[in-house]
């Protein structure tokens, strides 16, 4: 009862689960975690507690205050040790960021005053994945995190795939902003698996056959670029220009030598998809004619910011791209991120960070959806990308349907509130044993709360992340209906332009 009077915020909470207690080993000071607690039958007004150790301290002579704290625990205490509740001096001993480079994001809870840091270089060198139910504010959290990288590093190479066209209003003063418009991604930097995903669109044996035409043709097509001169090792996976017509003339002319008309099927199937997608005006910001000439180096510049102009982020709104070559469009992207980390390894390193939002739609679990390319790439990233200087952040509300592998190679997981049970078991599993004591709060955890572990930090915190500018947030607030629906008039005026920017397909 004393202590939940006390002033000390940390020592109001002593005693209770998610509380710090630390516990006298010769001259050190050791703090854990409080886990479990259950009522002592044996002894009236005592309890038994389960503990994770976080790590130790040194004791100072004459007050007695914790300094010099480490992760680790070097002894353990005896059974009838004495426990006591840590204040927030401790905790500032705990959570006091040292000398590496490091960027704030909030208050560690039940703390004032005390700040959360997350070690950058530890952050992205091991991947991160920012995990939370819809409407806990996850949106506005990883543009916390972002601004703050790029106030660090405004010469940094951040690139974001957004789904909903959510962060473009977050970061219009310090990002370019891509879309639909002005993207202007060649379609010859697919690789021959994506330009399968994207042209044949039959099933099983019929499948192989088609895809054994385009790949003749599509080298074909290459080869007539005055790019590939040069070139004497060309495969289909180069990214060469070449030209759409040059493809459907090829296929068209292999089909020419055919002796049966009805052996044909997989060359009009395949030139029927790509006249279909040739003219059709939604696909134009991919495969338009205008898009042939050799403007790699120019692409590669703009999204991966190299220079970056003082815009360290580029933002990938995909919204407006057609949802059946959405997964194509950023396993191309991805892809590209990842291959340019491994033909620039004898240059100076220029390390990508490759943020992916919703990422349970494009690295889905084995058992929701077959493995596409951009499940492979992104999984391939997360093994792999760590040696050549690729990041990966991921953003999901459904940790449980993503691939379990690519989860638990991230280093640091930053988990908010997540309301389903299987997420939270799934969480649970990805987390390294020393946060197991704070996984029980995840379903308490208010809006823009976070546990966060791993690498990232130095041991598990709890944090209420900083507010973010008004200006600085993305687009994703929810509608207030009890107030948006007490407005009316001009209905007639909206329909008409909404029905305009539909029929037009732009914003």
């Amino acid at each position: 009862a004393k202590l939940t009077d006390a002033m000390d915020p940390c020592l109001a909470m002593g005693g209770q689960v998610g509380s710090q207690i630390k516990v006298k080993v010769g001259s050190t000071w050791l703090m854990a975690n409080i886990r479990t607690l259950t009522a002592d039958e044996r002894r009236e007004g005592s309890a038994i507690g389960a503990v994770d150790f976080l790590g130790e301290g040194d004791e100072e002579r004459l007050t007695g205050k914790v300094y010099n704290f480490r992760r680790g625990v070097t002894r353990y205490p005896a059974p009838g040790a004495e426990a006591f509740p840590v204040t927030s001096e401790d905790m500032k001993q705990m959570y006091a960021a040292d000398d590496r480079a490091h960027i704030e994001v909030g208050t560690v809870y039940p703390t004032r005053d005390i700040r959360g840091a997350l070690y950058v270089d530890a952050l992205l060198g091991k991947h991160f994945a920012l995990l939370g139910s819809t409407g806990t504010g996850k949106s506005t959290s990883a543009a916390l995190l972002l601004h703050r990288i790029c106030e660090l590093a405004p010469q940094g190479h951040i690139v974001m795939i957004d789904p909903h066209g959510e962060y473009s209003a977050a970061f219009k003063n310090n990002g370019a902003l891509f879309d639909v418009s002005n993207l202007a991604m060649p379609y010859w930097l697919m690789n021959f698996e994506e330009h399968c995903e994207v042209f044949v669109t039959s099933m099983g044996n019929d499948r192989q056959m088609d895809a054994d035409v385009l790949a003749k043709c599509l080298l074909a097509a290459k080869a007539k670029s005055r790019v590939a001169e040069g070139i004497s090792k060309l495969t289909v996976d180069s990214p060469i220009p070449y030209l759409l017509s040059d493809l459907t003339a090829n296929i068209t002319q292999e089909m020419g030598k055919l002796d049966k008309a009805g052996d044909n099927a997989p060359y009009m199937r395949l030139k029927t998809k790509i006249d279909e997608i040739k003219s059709d005006p939604r696909y134009s910001f991919m495969f338009s004619g205008m898009l042939v000439a050799d403007t790699m180096a120019n692409f590669l510049g703009r999204i991966f910011r190299l220079p970056g102009d003082g815009k360290p982020i580029s933002i990938i709104d995909v919204s407006g791209v057609p949802s059946d070559i959405t997964s194509v469009v950023v396993a191309v992207l991805s892809r590209m991120v990842f291959d340019y980390a491994i033909w620039s390894r004898n240059e100076p390193q220029r390390p990508i960070l490759l943020v992916c939002e919703e990422a349970h739609r494009y690295v889905p679990s084995e058992r929701m959806a077959h493995a596409s390319a951009v499940g492979k790439i992104l999984g391939r990233i997360a093994k792999e990308g760590r040696k050549y200087g690729v990041s990966l952040g991921l953003i999901t509300q459904r940790p449980s349907d993503l691939a379990e592998g690519v989860l638990s190679q991230c280093g640091t997981i930053i988990a908010m509130r997540l309301n389903n049970e299987r997420d939270q078991a799934f969480v649970r599993a990805a987390m390294p044993e020393g946060a197991r004591g704070f996984l029980d709060t995840i379903p308490a955890l208010r809006n823009r709360e976070a546990i966060v572990c791993g690498e990232g930090v130095a041991i598990p915190i709890r944090v209420a992340f900083d507010n973010l500018e008004e200006n600085r947030r993305p687009a994703s607030s929810d509608p207030l209906f009890s107030q948006l629906w007490k407005e009316s008039g001009g209905e007639e005026e909206i329909v008409g332009r909404v029905i305009k920017r539909w029929r037009s397909q732009g914003r």
